[in-house]
Protein backbone atom coordinates (compact mmCIF):
# COMPACT_ATOMS: atom_id res chain seq x y z
CA UNK A 1 0.00 0.00 0.00
CA UNK A 2 1.18 3.02 -0.43
CA UNK A 3 2.74 5.92 1.95
CA UNK A 4 0.12 8.45 2.32
CA UNK A 5 0.81 11.99 4.71
CA UNK A 6 -0.85 14.96 5.04
CA UNK A 7 1.46 17.11 3.54
CA UNK A 8 4.27 16.13 1.32
CA UNK A 9 6.96 19.12 0.56
CA UNK A 10 9.04 18.85 -2.51
CA UNK A 11 12.46 20.32 -1.72
CA UNK A 12 14.47 20.44 1.62
CA UNK A 13 16.15 23.88 1.07
CA UNK A 14 15.61 27.24 3.34
CA UNK A 15 11.78 27.34 2.40
CA UNK A 16 10.98 23.12 1.99
CA UNK A 17 12.66 21.98 5.28
CA UNK A 18 10.96 25.13 7.06
CA UNK A 19 7.72 24.09 5.65
CA UNK A 20 7.60 21.25 6.69
CA UNK A 21 9.02 21.56 10.36
CA UNK A 22 6.53 23.91 10.70
CA UNK A 23 4.06 21.40 9.54
CA UNK A 24 4.80 18.84 11.69
CA UNK A 25 4.57 21.29 14.51
CA UNK A 26 0.93 21.72 13.98
CA UNK A 27 0.13 18.12 13.66
CA UNK A 28 -0.01 17.06 10.19
CA UNK A 29 1.98 13.57 8.98
CA UNK A 30 4.67 15.18 7.11
CA UNK A 31 7.01 14.54 4.29
CA UNK A 32 9.58 15.86 2.64
CA UNK A 33 11.58 14.46 -0.61
CA UNK A 34 15.16 15.85 -1.89
CA UNK A 35 17.23 15.09 -4.85
CA UNK A 36 20.89 16.73 -4.25
CA UNK A 37 22.87 17.57 -6.48
CA UNK A 38 25.69 18.06 -4.05
CA UNK A 39 28.27 16.04 -2.84
CA UNK A 40 27.95 14.05 0.21
CA UNK A 41 30.70 11.75 1.77
CA UNK A 42 27.79 8.76 2.26
CA UNK A 43 26.32 9.98 -0.97
CA UNK A 44 22.74 10.94 0.79
CA UNK A 45 20.79 13.06 0.19
CA UNK A 46 22.19 17.09 1.42
CA UNK A 47 19.36 19.04 3.12
CA UNK A 48 19.33 22.46 2.82
CA UNK A 49 19.74 23.28 -0.80
CA UNK A 50 21.75 26.09 -2.18
CA UNK A 51 21.70 27.92 0.52
CA UNK A 52 22.91 25.67 2.86
CA UNK A 53 25.54 23.62 0.92
CA UNK A 54 26.53 26.33 -2.12
CA UNK A 55 25.35 29.46 -1.58
CA UNK A 56 24.64 31.85 2.05
CA UNK A 57 26.02 29.27 4.53
CA UNK A 58 29.58 28.09 2.82
CA UNK A 59 30.01 31.82 0.95
CA UNK A 60 29.56 33.68 4.84
CA UNK A 61 32.06 31.38 6.11
CA UNK A 62 34.64 32.07 3.48
CA UNK A 63 33.53 35.49 4.13
CA UNK A 64 34.78 35.87 7.49
CA UNK A 65 37.79 33.46 6.63
CA UNK A 66 38.89 36.39 3.83
CA UNK A 67 38.08 38.99 6.77
CA UNK A 68 39.71 38.04 9.31
CA UNK A 69 42.91 37.18 6.96
CA UNK A 70 42.40 40.84 5.92
CA UNK A 71 42.00 42.49 9.01
CA UNK A 72 44.90 41.14 10.72
CA UNK A 73 47.47 42.83 7.88
CA UNK A 74 45.38 46.38 7.78
CA UNK A 75 43.60 46.44 10.88
CA UNK A 76 45.93 44.50 13.40
CA UNK A 77 48.89 47.05 13.21
CA UNK A 78 46.46 49.62 14.67
CA UNK A 79 45.58 48.11 17.40
CA UNK A 80 49.34 48.17 18.52
CA UNK A 81 49.32 44.70 17.28
CA UNK A 82 52.59 43.62 15.19
CA UNK A 83 52.46 40.60 12.53
CA UNK A 84 54.99 39.24 10.52
CA UNK A 85 54.96 36.56 7.80
CA UNK A 86 50.87 36.45 7.60
CA UNK A 87 49.65 33.96 5.52
CA UNK A 88 46.50 32.17 4.44
CA UNK A 89 46.17 28.26 4.04
CA UNK A 90 43.08 28.12 1.33
CA UNK A 91 42.93 24.07 1.71
CA UNK A 92 42.48 24.87 5.58
CA UNK A 93 39.79 27.47 5.11
CA UNK A 94 37.80 25.10 2.51
CA UNK A 95 37.77 22.95 5.13
CA UNK A 96 36.40 24.66 7.67
CA UNK A 97 33.89 26.05 5.06
CA UNK A 98 32.71 22.27 4.68
CA UNK A 99 32.65 21.30 8.76
CA UNK A 100 29.89 24.35 9.15
CA UNK A 101 28.05 23.01 6.19
CA UNK A 102 28.38 19.44 7.22
CA UNK A 103 27.50 20.60 10.68
CA UNK A 104 24.07 22.68 9.49
CA UNK A 105 23.11 19.50 7.00
CA UNK A 106 23.26 17.58 10.05
CA UNK A 107 21.21 19.65 11.66
CA UNK A 108 18.55 20.06 9.52
CA UNK A 109 18.19 15.74 9.05
CA UNK A 110 18.40 16.29 13.49
CA UNK A 111 14.97 18.47 12.89
CA UNK A 112 13.45 16.07 10.63
CA UNK A 113 14.19 13.58 13.00
CA UNK A 114 12.88 15.36 16.24
CA UNK A 115 9.66 16.57 14.66
CA UNK A 116 9.28 12.89 12.81
CA UNK A 117 9.31 14.15 9.50
CA UNK A 118 9.84 11.43 6.75
CA UNK A 119 12.56 12.11 4.77
CA UNK A 120 11.87 10.38 0.78
CA UNK A 121 15.55 10.32 -0.51
CA UNK A 122 14.76 11.05 -4.15
CA UNK A 123 13.16 13.77 -6.60
CA UNK A 124 9.84 14.72 -6.45
CA UNK A 125 7.35 14.64 -9.61
CA UNK A 126 3.14 14.81 -9.73
CA UNK A 127 1.82 11.68 -11.18
CA UNK A 128 -1.72 12.93 -11.00
CA UNK A 129 -4.86 13.83 -9.12
CA UNK A 130 -6.97 11.40 -6.37
CA UNK A 131 -10.17 11.70 -4.61
CA UNK A 132 -8.30 13.19 -1.78
CA UNK A 133 -5.23 14.66 -3.07
CA UNK A 134 -2.45 13.57 -4.96
CA UNK A 135 -0.44 11.07 -6.39
CA UNK A 136 3.46 11.60 -6.60
CA UNK A 137 6.12 9.80 -8.17
CA UNK A 138 9.68 9.88 -5.80
CA UNK A 139 12.33 8.85 -7.94
CA UNK A 140 15.72 7.70 -6.15
CA UNK A 141 18.37 5.47 -6.36
CA UNK A 142 16.51 2.36 -5.86
CA UNK A 143 13.96 3.49 -8.69
CA UNK A 144 10.32 5.02 -8.44
CA UNK A 145 8.23 4.75 -5.49
CA UNK A 146 4.27 6.27 -5.45
CA UNK A 147 2.92 8.22 -2.29
CA UNK A 148 0.40 9.81 -1.95
CA UNK A 149 -0.52 13.02 -0.65
CA UNK A 150 -3.49 15.41 0.29
CA UNK A 151 -1.27 18.72 0.18
CA UNK A 152 1.62 19.55 -2.06
CA UNK A 153 4.54 22.27 -1.14
CA UNK A 154 6.60 23.04 -3.91
CA UNK A 155 10.42 23.97 -2.77
CA UNK A 156 12.27 23.13 -5.54
CA UNK A 157 14.29 26.76 -5.37
CA UNK A 158 17.10 28.01 -8.11
CA UNK A 159 19.97 27.30 -9.97
CA UNK A 160 22.43 29.62 -11.66
CA UNK A 161 21.50 31.42 -15.46
CA UNK A 162 24.51 30.58 -17.71
CA UNK A 163 25.00 32.39 -20.74
CA UNK A 164 25.48 32.40 -24.46
CA UNK A 165 28.98 31.56 -25.35
CA UNK A 166 30.17 31.39 -21.68
CA UNK A 167 30.62 27.41 -20.82
CA UNK A 168 30.50 26.97 -17.23
CA UNK A 169 32.83 23.93 -16.40
CA UNK A 170 33.22 24.89 -13.17
CA UNK A 171 37.16 24.34 -12.80
CA UNK A 172 37.72 27.52 -15.11
CA UNK A 173 34.66 29.01 -15.68
CA UNK A 174 32.46 28.55 -12.56
CA UNK A 175 29.12 30.24 -11.15
CA UNK A 176 28.53 30.33 -7.86
CA UNK A 177 28.87 26.23 -6.83
CA UNK A 178 32.49 26.10 -8.46
CA UNK A 179 33.54 29.90 -7.00
CA UNK A 180 33.72 28.64 -3.59
CA UNK A 181 35.55 25.67 -4.07
CA UNK A 182 39.06 27.77 -5.39
CA UNK A 183 41.77 25.86 -3.90
CA UNK A 184 43.95 29.23 -4.28
CA UNK A 185 43.12 32.45 -4.84
CA UNK A 186 43.47 33.22 -8.50
CA UNK A 187 45.69 36.11 -9.63
CA UNK A 188 43.57 37.58 -11.98
CA UNK A 189 40.03 36.79 -11.35
CA UNK A 190 37.13 37.90 -13.91
CA UNK A 191 33.89 38.52 -12.55
CA UNK A 192 30.96 38.64 -15.12
CA UNK A 193 27.47 39.94 -12.68
CA UNK A 194 28.15 42.87 -10.41
CA UNK A 195 24.65 41.65 -8.39
CA UNK A 196 24.93 40.00 -4.83
CA UNK A 197 26.52 37.07 -5.69
CA UNK A 198 29.05 38.71 -7.76
CA UNK A 199 30.09 41.33 -5.19
CA UNK A 200 30.69 38.77 -2.63
CA UNK A 201 32.60 36.30 -4.27
CA UNK A 202 34.74 38.81 -5.51
CA UNK A 203 35.34 40.81 -2.22
CA UNK A 204 36.34 37.23 -0.62
CA UNK A 205 39.04 36.67 -3.27
CA UNK A 206 40.20 40.01 -3.55
CA UNK A 207 41.34 40.04 -0.01
CA UNK A 208 43.06 37.11 -0.60
CA UNK A 209 45.10 38.45 -3.19
CA UNK A 210 43.53 38.31 -6.36
CA UNK A 211 43.25 41.54 -8.97
CA UNK A 212 39.46 41.45 -9.53
CA UNK A 213 37.64 42.92 -12.67
CA UNK A 214 33.61 42.59 -12.39
CA UNK A 215 31.90 43.62 -15.94
CA UNK A 216 28.60 44.16 -15.17
CA UNK A 217 26.05 44.60 -18.27
CA UNK A 218 23.64 46.74 -16.39
CA UNK A 219 24.62 50.65 -16.67
CA UNK A 220 24.04 51.76 -12.88
CA UNK A 221 25.69 49.97 -10.26
CA UNK A 222 23.84 48.23 -8.01
CA UNK A 223 20.29 49.72 -9.11
CA UNK A 224 18.00 47.95 -6.38
CA UNK A 225 20.05 49.70 -3.70
CA UNK A 226 19.63 53.28 -2.62
CA UNK A 227 21.13 55.97 -4.85
CA UNK A 228 22.78 57.15 -1.64
CA UNK A 229 24.62 54.12 -0.57
CA UNK A 230 25.69 52.85 -4.19
CA UNK A 231 27.38 55.43 -4.59
CA UNK A 232 29.16 54.93 -1.00
CA UNK A 233 29.68 51.28 -2.18
CA UNK A 234 30.93 52.61 -5.83
CA UNK A 235 33.39 54.97 -4.30
CA UNK A 236 34.61 52.36 -0.98
CA UNK A 237 34.91 49.53 -3.57
CA UNK A 238 36.97 51.52 -6.04
CA UNK A 239 38.97 52.43 -2.98
CA UNK A 240 39.67 48.60 -2.12
CA UNK A 241 40.67 47.65 -5.70
CA UNK A 242 37.58 46.14 -7.10
CA UNK A 243 37.59 47.20 -10.78
CA UNK A 244 34.09 47.57 -11.87
CA UNK A 245 33.47 47.80 -15.33
CA UNK A 246 29.75 48.90 -16.07
CA UNK A 247 27.47 48.90 -19.34
CA UNK A 248 29.55 46.08 -21.55
CA UNK A 249 28.60 43.23 -23.59
CA UNK A 250 30.02 39.90 -22.97
CA UNK A 251 31.03 38.44 -26.08
CA UNK A 252 32.87 34.82 -26.60
CA UNK A 253 34.67 33.44 -23.22
CA UNK A 254 37.43 31.05 -24.62
CA UNK A 255 39.60 28.85 -22.26
CA UNK A 256 43.48 29.54 -22.99
CA UNK A 257 46.73 28.06 -21.39
CA UNK A 258 46.95 30.13 -18.72
CA UNK A 259 42.95 30.96 -17.77
CA UNK A 260 40.08 32.08 -19.82
CA UNK A 261 39.69 34.54 -22.34
CA UNK A 262 36.82 37.57 -22.38
CA UNK A 263 35.90 39.38 -24.69
CA UNK A 264 33.72 42.45 -24.42
CA UNK A 265 32.60 45.84 -25.60
CA UNK A 266 32.36 48.64 -22.92
CA UNK A 267 29.65 51.26 -22.66
CA UNK A 268 31.32 53.71 -25.81
CA UNK A 269 31.50 51.03 -27.99
CA UNK A 270 35.31 49.50 -27.71
CA UNK A 271 35.88 46.62 -27.92
CA UNK A 272 38.02 44.92 -25.21
CA UNK A 273 39.70 41.39 -24.06
CA UNK A 274 39.65 40.27 -20.10
CA UNK A 275 42.81 38.15 -19.25
CA UNK A 276 42.51 35.81 -16.20
CA UNK A 277 43.11 32.94 -14.40
CA UNK A 278 39.02 32.01 -13.24
CA UNK A 279 35.83 33.53 -14.51
CA UNK A 280 32.76 33.73 -12.29
CA UNK A 281 29.40 33.95 -14.20
CA UNK A 282 27.19 35.58 -11.55
CA UNK A 283 24.15 36.75 -13.94
CA UNK A 284 21.31 35.82 -11.58
CA UNK A 285 19.19 32.34 -10.93
CA UNK A 286 16.51 30.66 -12.76
CA UNK A 287 13.53 28.61 -10.84
CA UNK A 288 13.92 24.86 -10.69
CA UNK A 289 10.08 23.81 -12.11
CA UNK A 290 11.50 21.65 -14.79
CA UNK A 291 11.12 18.48 -13.99
CA UNK A 292 7.89 18.47 -11.59
CA UNK A 293 5.34 17.37 -14.22
CA UNK A 294 3.29 19.84 -13.18
CA UNK A 295 0.95 19.45 -16.59
CA UNK A 296 -0.35 16.28 -14.86
CA UNK A 297 -2.36 18.26 -12.17
CA UNK A 298 -3.37 21.60 -14.45
CA UNK A 299 -0.79 23.93 -13.79
CA UNK A 300 1.56 26.02 -15.65
CA UNK A 301 4.82 27.98 -15.20
CA UNK A 302 4.84 31.58 -17.05
CA UNK A 303 7.46 32.43 -19.69
CA UNK A 304 10.35 32.61 -17.46
CA UNK A 305 9.65 29.24 -15.69
CA UNK A 306 8.37 30.43 -12.04
CA UNK A 307 5.23 29.07 -10.82
CA UNK A 308 1.97 31.42 -10.76
CA UNK A 309 0.69 31.41 -7.62
CA UNK A 310 -1.71 34.11 -5.15
CA UNK A 311 -0.72 36.23 -2.08
CA UNK A 312 -0.58 33.23 0.09
CA UNK A 313 1.23 30.95 -2.29
CA UNK A 314 -1.32 29.17 -3.43
CA UNK A 315 -1.26 27.71 -6.97
CA UNK A 316 -3.75 26.78 -9.50
CA UNK A 317 -4.39 23.17 -7.94
CA UNK A 318 -6.41 22.72 -5.36
CA UNK A 319 -4.13 22.02 -2.00
CA UNK A 320 -0.89 22.42 -4.30
CA UNK A 321 1.48 25.43 -3.15
CA UNK A 322 5.04 26.66 -3.96
CA UNK A 323 7.56 28.85 -1.70
CA UNK A 324 10.69 30.34 -1.99
CA UNK A 325 12.56 30.35 -5.62
CA UNK A 326 10.43 28.84 -7.93
CA UNK A 327 7.58 31.92 -7.46
CA UNK A 328 7.55 35.57 -7.91
CA UNK A 329 9.50 38.05 -5.25
CA UNK A 330 13.23 38.45 -4.29
CA UNK A 331 15.04 34.67 -4.37
CA UNK A 332 15.79 35.36 -0.91
CA UNK A 333 16.59 31.95 1.85
CA UNK A 334 14.64 34.67 4.77
CA UNK A 335 11.74 34.83 2.40
CA UNK A 336 11.05 31.20 1.67
CA UNK A 337 11.28 30.59 5.18
CA UNK A 338 8.41 33.03 5.99
CA UNK A 339 6.49 31.74 3.06
CA UNK A 340 6.99 28.31 4.19
CA UNK A 341 5.88 28.98 7.61
CA UNK A 342 2.93 31.09 5.99
CA UNK A 343 1.32 27.92 3.55
CA UNK A 344 1.96 25.60 6.80
CA UNK A 345 0.24 27.51 9.10
CA UNK A 346 -2.94 28.11 6.11
CA UNK A 347 -2.79 24.49 6.26
CA UNK A 348 -4.41 24.90 9.67
CA UNK A 349 -7.02 27.40 9.40
CA UNK A 350 -4.60 30.19 10.90
CA UNK A 351 -4.52 33.54 9.30
CA UNK A 352 -1.24 34.41 8.75
CA UNK A 353 0.42 36.85 6.27
CA UNK A 354 3.89 38.62 5.19
CA UNK A 355 4.46 41.71 4.47
CA UNK A 356 7.03 41.57 1.89
CA UNK A 357 7.84 45.53 1.42
CA UNK A 358 8.93 44.81 5.15
CA UNK A 359 11.34 41.98 3.80
CA UNK A 360 15.31 43.01 4.40
CA UNK A 361 17.85 42.76 1.46
CA UNK A 362 21.60 42.29 2.59
CA UNK A 363 24.73 41.96 0.80
CA UNK A 364 27.91 40.49 2.90
CA UNK A 365 30.60 43.02 1.46
CA UNK A 366 32.86 45.22 3.65
CA UNK A 367 31.23 47.13 4.61
CA UNK A 368 28.03 44.72 4.46
CA UNK A 369 24.98 46.74 2.49
CA UNK A 370 21.59 45.72 3.85
CA UNK A 371 18.11 47.76 3.41
CA UNK A 372 14.26 47.06 4.32
CA UNK A 373 11.19 49.25 2.48
CA UNK A 374 11.63 51.81 -0.26
CA UNK A 375 14.40 53.55 -1.45
CA UNK A 376 14.48 57.18 -1.92
CA UNK A 377 14.43 57.03 -5.86
CA UNK A 378 11.53 55.04 -5.14
CA UNK A 379 9.62 57.67 -3.40
CA UNK A 380 10.54 60.62 -5.74
CA UNK A 381 9.08 58.55 -8.88
CA UNK A 382 5.78 58.00 -6.87
CA UNK A 383 5.29 61.25 -6.01
CA UNK A 384 5.54 60.32 -2.53
CA UNK A 385 6.10 63.55 0.45
CA UNK A 386 9.04 62.08 2.64
CA UNK A 387 11.56 63.07 4.82
CA UNK A 388 15.28 61.59 4.98
CA UNK A 389 17.82 61.31 7.77
CA UNK A 390 20.99 60.10 7.62
CA UNK A 391 23.69 59.68 10.28
CA UNK A 392 27.39 58.38 9.65
CA UNK A 393 29.29 55.24 11.48
CA UNK A 394 32.36 58.39 11.49
CA UNK A 395 30.88 59.72 14.27
CA UNK A 396 29.80 56.76 16.59
CA UNK A 397 32.33 55.75 18.92
CA UNK A 398 31.86 52.22 18.86
CA UNK A 399 32.06 52.18 15.11
CA UNK A 400 35.69 54.31 15.23
CA UNK A 401 37.04 51.92 18.61
CA UNK A 402 36.43 48.87 16.18
CA UNK A 403 37.97 50.58 13.40
CA UNK A 404 35.05 50.09 11.20
CA UNK A 405 33.31 53.61 11.01
CA UNK A 406 32.55 53.65 6.94
CA UNK A 407 29.40 53.98 5.82
CA UNK A 408 26.12 55.59 7.14
CA UNK A 409 22.91 54.60 7.96
CA UNK A 410 19.94 56.63 6.19
CA UNK A 411 15.97 56.51 7.22
CA UNK A 412 12.99 57.39 4.72
CA UNK A 413 9.64 58.62 6.38
CA UNK A 414 6.20 60.04 5.28
CA UNK A 415 6.09 63.90 5.60
CA UNK A 416 3.15 63.45 7.11
CA UNK A 417 2.48 60.67 9.10
CA UNK A 418 6.48 59.82 10.32
CA UNK A 419 5.63 56.35 9.45
CA UNK A 420 9.18 54.55 8.53
CA UNK A 421 9.50 54.08 4.65
CA UNK A 422 12.56 52.45 4.57
CA UNK A 423 15.96 52.26 5.90
CA UNK A 424 19.53 51.58 3.80
CA UNK A 425 22.64 50.63 5.97
CA UNK A 426 26.28 50.94 4.55
CA UNK A 427 28.28 50.02 7.58
CA UNK A 428 29.28 47.63 9.84
CA UNK A 429 27.34 44.69 11.27
CA UNK A 430 25.12 46.01 8.79
CA UNK A 431 23.23 42.56 8.45
CA UNK A 432 21.93 43.22 12.10
CA UNK A 433 21.24 46.20 12.70
CA UNK A 434 18.39 45.67 9.68
CA UNK A 435 16.54 43.76 11.57
CA UNK A 436 15.42 46.49 14.34
CA UNK A 437 14.48 48.71 10.88
CA UNK A 438 12.54 45.80 9.84
CA UNK A 439 10.62 45.11 13.24
CA UNK A 440 9.65 49.08 13.46
CA UNK A 441 8.44 48.84 9.56
CA UNK A 442 6.58 45.51 10.12
CA UNK A 443 4.80 47.24 13.06
CA UNK A 444 4.51 50.77 11.05
CA UNK A 445 6.58 52.70 13.82
CA UNK A 446 7.23 56.39 13.31
CA UNK A 447 10.69 57.72 13.24
CA UNK A 448 9.91 59.42 16.32
CA UNK A 449 9.15 55.43 17.85
CA UNK A 450 12.82 54.57 16.91
CA UNK A 451 14.15 57.98 18.12
CA UNK A 452 12.75 57.96 21.61
CA UNK A 453 13.57 54.10 22.19
CA UNK A 454 17.00 53.69 23.90
CA UNK A 455 19.67 52.50 22.51
CA UNK A 456 22.83 51.25 24.11
CA UNK A 457 25.75 52.81 24.13
CA UNK A 458 28.31 52.79 22.98
CA UNK A 459 26.94 50.27 20.43
CA UNK A 460 26.69 50.62 16.45
CA UNK A 461 22.36 50.64 17.39
CA UNK A 462 23.06 54.32 18.40
CA UNK A 463 23.39 55.11 14.56
CA UNK A 464 20.02 53.92 14.15
CA UNK A 465 18.66 56.27 16.82
CA UNK A 466 20.33 58.95 15.33
CA UNK A 467 19.13 58.35 11.62
CA UNK A 468 15.72 58.62 13.53
CA UNK A 469 16.75 61.79 15.34
CA UNK A 470 18.00 63.26 12.12
CA UNK A 471 14.69 62.91 10.43
CA UNK A 472 14.15 65.73 12.68
CA UNK A 473 16.79 67.48 11.95
CA UNK A 474 17.78 66.75 15.61
CA UNK A 475 20.16 64.41 15.77
CA UNK A 476 22.25 64.49 19.13
CA UNK A 477 26.08 63.99 18.18
CA UNK A 478 26.71 65.49 14.87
Amino acid sequence: MNKQFDVLVIGAGPGGYIAAIRAAQLGFSVACCEFSAYDDPAGEPRLGGTCLNAGCIPLKALVASSEAFEKAIHNLPDHGITTTGISIDVTKMQKRKEAIVTKMTAGVQFLFRKNKITLLKGRGSFAGKTDTGYRMIISGKEGDEEVLAQKVIIATGSKARHIPNVKVDNVTICDNEGALKFTEAPKKLGVIGAGVIGLEVGSVWRRLGAEVTILEVMPSFLGAADESVSREASKLFLKQGLHIKLGVRIGQAKLTKDGVSIAYTDDQGSEHTLECDKLIVSVGRIPNTEKLNLEAVGIQTDERGFIPVNDHCATAAPGVYAIGDVVRGPMLAHKAEDEGVMVAELLAGQKPHIDYNSMPWVIYTTPEIAWVGKTEQQLRSEGRDYKTGQFPFAANGRALGLGDSEGFIKMLADGKTDEILGVHIIGASASDLIAEAALAMEFHASSEDVARTCHPHPSLSEVMREAALAIEKRALNM
